[in-house]
């Protein structure tokens, strides 16, 4: 999607920094955190919600992706969150999953 924030975030049109990237999923700080640590997960495919057509294999590789980077930053305890519908606290209409975690983590978040 042309306009989308996220979409433009994933193929780095702005100077976002990657927390984790690879061919499908991209992850960068929330830029109004709620938690310490307040994560989002993006896929680089626009969606517009989880009721959206996704691929099975995408929305296994958004949590794996979950999985992976907490490993990774040492998180042991967070939430993992997926808004889907304004009403529902969507604010950016890409699907994303939110980590939130009140673990402290050092200068990376």
């Amino acid at each position: 999607m042309e306009d989308c924030i996220f979409c433009k975030i994933a193929k780095g049109e702005f100077n976002t920094e990657f927390i984790y990237e690879d061919s499908e999923v991209v992850v960068f700080k929330d830029i109004n955190p709620i938690a310490p640590v307040h994560l989002l997960v993006v896929p680089k495919k626009h969606y517009s919600s989880l009721n959206d057509d996704i691929e099975p294999m995408l929305l296994s590789k958004l949590l794996l992706t979950v999985k992976k980077v907490t490993k990774q930053l040492g998180i042991d305890e967070y939430r993992t969150v997926i808004n889907t519908g304004e009403t529902a606290g969507q604010s950016v209409f890409h699907i994303h999953l939110h980590i939130v975690s009140s673990e402290k983590l050092g200068p990376i978040c």
